[in-house]
Order: C-alpha cells, then structure tokens, then sequence
C-alpha cells in the first residue's frame, strides 16, 4: 500500500504523512521544469524531532529518480509506523525529482547525480569508459546496430572479465555526456541541493546515520547495505556492528557494487567533518545486472532521439526501465518494505546506542 503509480502521488503521501506526524516541512523546487505529468517538481524534507542534538537518522529517497518508488515507499511506511522516540530523524524526499518523475536514473542533463559530487575543477581520468562508449550507445534499438554494439560489449568483457567491464562503465565518467553513468562537468541542481539541506539540516548534530535507499543491485528484492564512509577509523566497525554480516563494502571487492566516485555520502563527509557519520546505501535488488545494463542503455537511447519513436516502442523501453527499478511485483514490493524498514531500524538503533 506504501507504492506509488508516479511522483506526484508519491509527493502527495508523503508531505500528507510529515504533516500527520507533525514533521517540519521544507520545499526546494527545481525551477520551471515541469514532471512527465506536467507537475512541478521540487526536493522535500520532513525533519521529525530535535534540530539539534546527540544523533540524527538521514533517510534519503530518489537520488537516481526512478529508483525512488522503492525508496519513498519505505520513507512513508516510517513516516506512518516506526516510533523513533527520542531520536530526530530528517527525511530527504526525491533528491532527483525529475529522473523520479520521468523515470529516468538521471537528472534533467544525463547527470548521474550519485557520480556528481567529486572536484569539477579536477576532472576525474577517463578510466576505460571511452573505449566502451560505442558499445554501450547502439545507434538504433531493433537493428543491426544494436546487434553490433551487443558483440562490441561482450567482446570487451571477454578481454577484460566482466567484473572489470561493471568497474569501467558503473564508477562514473565526466567525459561523454551523451554517455551512462555520466557524472557532469558541473554541480548538479540535486548537489547544490543536497549541500544546502546538510548544511541547514545536519549541522550540529554529533552523530549521523545515513541510509540511501536505491534499487537496481544485488539479489532480487535483498536488502544490502553498502559501507559508504565515515571519517573516523572507527566507521567500518561501527557499521558492521549496526547491520552485521550483510554488510558490504564496494572497495573491498564485497559488494554488488564496484567502486564508485562522487557518491552523495561524500558531501556529508565534506560538510559535517566534525560529525561521526555512519553512511550507507541501501540497494534493492531487482534483477541481474546484464538486464539492468540494457534498460539503462534503451532509456539512453531514447531519450537522445531527435524525431519522435513511436509509442509501441516508448512503452516496451518503459516497462524495461520498470522492471530494472520498480517492479510491480508484489512479493518483491512486500519484502523491500519489510527489509527495508530492518535497515532503518538497525540504523536508528545503532546511532542511538552510540550515544
């Protein structure tokens, strides 16, 4: 019951839901773009408790857009069930509203906003993308271009090994910008955004626990939660003493996920450097990676179409895009929610035995 059918309506319940809970609301919206229903389109944040104090729990939603069914699903299932006592909570509602609207993983520019937040003025080296570039961009869909970028790709991960080719083309590149997991030559709405919320929300308190919730990775519908940092030698204890065994690390070859630059929890790390933080990620698993690769390379495609492609095709691009971040499967529904809520829990429980 948590799901939405789009952006507006998850907008909707959840400023219902803060406002239920006597939460204070704030909007930041982006501008005079407009959502896929014509909607305005903003970043909302409800903070339950205390501006200030020992702990805080930092519940983000939507920073790759159409991964935020899951995340805003579980934002509301708290903002209406979890208790909380004694411990202030901000919640962070579609950090990428346009990708959530338009279900798009990218922002309004193909920026992947977690692969933005590195030193523009220093641009990150290339690191192998440039050569994958043409198999990962087929120059049609149903033809024989398809067929020759798909040999391309597979010729590179039996040269490379796959696990090489997921590093080369997930970690980021600031180099193709028409290209997948692009991380833009600038910041992004969603990073000034997010700045702006740490600075103004996060400010003061002593100890963070960040959980970013995100579909697309690992087993399907598993909960895993991913070590995104903290400053302190002491945040990988820590962390796997929150969340235990199922706790992953990228850098240390345990994850789902390959390393990756510019992610979100490194603006906490820049912002609140006298703060103890405990980052996560949370990823969803939906289906296997190859699947998932190919919904965001029919996104790609054809979103950079310059004459109209007709709707038969638009809704089988649509449905693959569905499929590899909000399936609309409700098993798989019931046990994000489920397991969901066992992170956040683990979360608020930990930061608040640290204290």
């Amino acid at each position: 019951m948590y799901f939405s059918a789009n952006y507006g309506e998850a907008r909707e319940r959840f400023l219902a839901a803060a406002r239920d809970r006597g939460a204070h609301l704030e909007s930041f919206p982006l501008g005079e773009l407009r959502g896929a229903r014509g909607e305005p389109l903003s970043t909302d944040v409800a903070r339950i408790g205390a501006s200030r104090g020992p702990s805080v729990l930092v519940l983000v939603s939507g920073t790759h857009g159409a991964e935020g069914f899951a995340g805003s699903a579980c934002q509301l299932r708290a903002l209406r069930e979890a208790a909380w006592t004694g411990l202030p909570v901000i919640l962070v509602h579609a950090l990428n509203p346009f990708g959530f609207s338009h279900r798009r993983r990218v922002n309004e520019d193909n920026i992947d906003v977690n692969r933005n937040f590195v030193d523009h003025a220093a641009v990150p080296p290339d690191g192998g993308y440039g050569m994958l570039h043409s198999a990962l961009l087929p120059t049609d869909w149903d033809g024989p271009g398809h067929a020759e970028a798909d040999a391309l790709l597979l010729a590179h991960a039996g040269r490379l090994g796959v696990r090489e080719v997921q590093q080369i083309v997930t970690s980021g590149q600031y180099t193709h910008p028409d290209g997948l997991f692009y991380g833009g030559s600038a910041p992004s709405w969603s990073h000034e955004t997010w700045h702006t919320i740490i600075r103004e929300y996060l400010t003061g308190y002593e100890r963070v626990a960040y959980v970013d919730l995100h579909t697309g990775l690992g087993e399907r519908a598993a909960a895993e939660p991913i070590f995104r940092g903290g400053l302190d030698p002491g945040a990988p204890r820590r962390a796997r003493a929150w969340y235990g065994d199922a706790l992953t690390n990228s850098e240390e070859g345990t994850s789902s996920s390959t390393p990756i630059g510019g992610n979100s929890a490194r603006a906490l790390l820049q912002d609140l450097g006298e703060s103890e933080i405990t980052a996560v990620t949370c990823e969803f698993g939906t289906q296997d990676g190859l699947t998932v690769l190919r919904a965001l390379q029919a996104d790609n495609w054809l979103w950079q179409q310059r004459e109209p492609v007709d709707a038969e095709r638009v809704a089988r691009i649509g449905q693959l895009m569905r499929e590899a971040f909000d399936p609309p499967d409700g098993r798989w529904r019931a046990d994000v929610l489920d397991r969901g809520m066992a992170v956040i829990g683990q979360a608020a429980a930990g930061v608040l035995a640290e204290f």
